[in-house]
């Protein structure tokens, strides 16, 4: 067996980026999601997500929240749940 277990490089926080667990659905194009750094934010799914992603409750998602208001955050990427099982065995996320 070799040391390649099937891993994939997959996208990491960069910049203001966080890891984030989507807690509720709250309609529309808005989730509330508990950030890496402790913080529950309102988290916005941005047009070029809104129709080709569907984000559910429990779907880990990188977040990048917003410079003016610390409460909100721009969703930049969702995880498959393969990918999520990834992060957590490789200790980057709970």
């Amino acid at each position: 067996m070799t040391e390649e277990t099937g891993r994939r490089n997959l996208r990491m926080p960069n910049g203001d980026e966080l890891f984030a667990t989507v807690t509720e659905h709250n309609g529309g194009n808005h989730v509330r999601v508990r950030c890496a750094d402790g913080k529950n934010r309102m988290g916005r799914i941005p047009g070029r997500m809104k129709y080709r992603t569907w984000i559910n409750e429990g779907d880990v998602v990188l977040v990048e929240p917003w410079d003016w208001q610390d409460e909100k955050a721009n969703i930049e990427w969702r995880y498959s749940e393969q990918d999520a099982d990834q992060l957590r065995q490789e200790g980057h996320i709970e």
